[in-house]
């Protein structure tokens, strides 16, 4: 075990705290706020950011898309280099916030936005952001990571950078309130599989690490058992931490990591506007049953620690049989349909994709070749 960790982003997390935001501002801050469709019109949330704002010089940017587009991103872009912007409120879920991060990285540099997505470009300042949660599901609130996707090529890439990481993160559980279901189911699979992808790996006998991950799936796992109980208190307050804690880089320290299910789920997103969270549980069960040899002791621990299954020859199979059957159980499919009746040209879309990506050995072993892929799709696509 090495490695360095840091995470300098403030949380104010409890009911009212969207307040708090008048305090964590600087008074001289000229700020824009971005959010999505307008959904925090209706749920009251536009209106406590509004009532927090009060006094500052503030203006607003909406039409952020469940996927961020560049397209839409580089108008936010525009506003912050005319209007001299030096401080980005996300007000929104992953999406929103991962779309303000590739704004206040491409509002420092003079190219191509696209360029840090691409690697030609490393970020080496931003304008300064925080966040204002109000779908419990990425993390990104307090972690350093942004997906973002080009409409015109269906190209969808991840960058990482610590200047983008928010100065802070407002979370209170409330504004989960007029969450519709699918989006509640959503936020514990996309959290679930952000621990599996740091958790299920190989033993390294990181021992707080491996504790804390199963502490999480523990508890997601619970929530969804639960989940006729989503209108308490109690039960958003624990997605919200849980999501949060599932990627903020804690878990992930010091131990090998994954992100193929990722990377192959984010193609599914690009190319037929899947769900991020339904791509990933389309995804993991056959890329696990496809990768078991390598992840066997850990799919066995999982078993026992999460589960409480029995041990025998086939407790890594019956793992991954328990993962699937948990999805299930929510209504979450397990199988690709979106793709129309060509199963075979999705396949070769996917990996042409990837292939163009430079995503040709993934996995913590590099073992995900264009070969695994296949044979991962083969079992994944209806």
């Amino acid at each position: 075990m090495k490695f360095s960790y840091s995470n300098p982003t403030q949380i104010f997390f409890g009911q009212g705290q969207i307040s708090a935001i008048t305090r964590a501002l600087d008074p001289q801050a000229k700020v824009l706020v971005i959010y999505g469709g307008g959904s925090i019109k209706k749920n009251g949330v536009y209106d406590q950011v509004a009532s927090a704002l009060k006094g500052f010089d503030w203006v607003e940017f909406s039409g952020v898309e469940p996927n961020p587009t560049k397209e839409t991103l580089d108008k936010a872009v525009l506003i912050v280099k005319q209007q001299q912007i030096n401080f980005i409120l996300a007000v929104g879920g992953g999406s929103v916030i991962d779309g303000s991060k590739y704004v206040a990285a491409a509002a420092q540099y003079e190219g191509d936005g696209w360029d840090i997505l691409t690697g030609k470009h490393q970020v080496n300042s931003a304008t300064p952001l925080g966040a204002v949660l109000t779908l419990p599901a990425t993390g990104s609130e307090s972690n350093s990571g942004a997906v973002i996707t080009k409409a015109e090529t269906q190209d969808k890439l991840a960058f990482l950078s610590p200047y983008v990481q928010p100065k802070f993160a407002v979370m209170d559980p409330d504004v989960m309130k007029t969450l519709p279901e699918k989006q509640l189911l959503n936020g514990i699979v996309d959290a679930w599989v952000h621990v599996c992808e740091q958790y299920i790996t190989r033993p390294t006998g990181a021992m707080v690490q491996d504790a804390y991950a199963e502490a999480l799936l523990k508890t997601l796992k619970k929530l969804g058992e639960r989940f006729a109980d989503r209108d308490s208190d109690e039960w958003r307050a624990n997605l919200m931490w849980a999501a949060n804690q599932a990627l903020n880089g804690l878990i992930g320290s010091g131990v090998p990591q994954d992100w193929a299910t990722h990377m192959i789920g984010h193609e599914l997103t690009a190319l037929w506007h899947v769900d991020h969270a339904r791509s990933l549980a389309i995804v993991q069960p056959s890329l696990l049953r496809n990768q078991i040899e390598f992840k066997r002791a850990k799919l066995e621990q999982m078993g026992r620690e999460v589960f409480a299954l029995q041990g025998d020859e086939q407790l890594a199979e019956r793992t991954i049989n328990a993962i699937e059957a948990f999805y299930h159980s929510m209504g979450v499919a397990t199988q690709l349909t979106e793709h129309g009746d060509d199963k075979e040209a999705a396949i070769d879309a996917v990996i042409s994709q990837l292939n163009n990506h430079g995503m040709v050995a993934l996995t913590e072993n590099q073992s995900v070749t264009p070969t695994e892929v296949k044979q991962i799709l083969t079992a994944a696509i209806a």
